[in-house]
């Protein structure tokens, strides 16, 4: 399963779920929605036109699983571990 969430630089929740998930060994990719134009658009419009972050995506062999500002927990719960 990969993992990707989709970040700016001066978001508190963000860096606190990127925080947790280092500490728990959990690898993801990390997306500057400020840096990336695309990115910024897809935030929009998983979350009602709102740049809302973090925005969190899981792709697993039965699809694609999206959650706006999940707690590590949650994260961790969706990849089964």
């Amino acid at each position: 399963m990969a993992l990707t969430v989709y970040s700016t630089t001066w978001c508190g929740p963000c860096k606190r779920l990127k925080s947790q998930l280092k500490r728990d060994g959990i690898v993801f990719d990390e997306i500057d929605i400020e840096k990336d134009p695309s990115a910024a658009e897809f935030v929009m419009s998983v979350n009602n036109g709102n740049q809302t972050v973090p925005t969190v995506v899981i792709d697993t062999p039965d699809g694609r699983v999206v959650r706006t500002n999940p707690s590590a927990l949650e994260v961790k719960a969706l990849l089964g571990v």
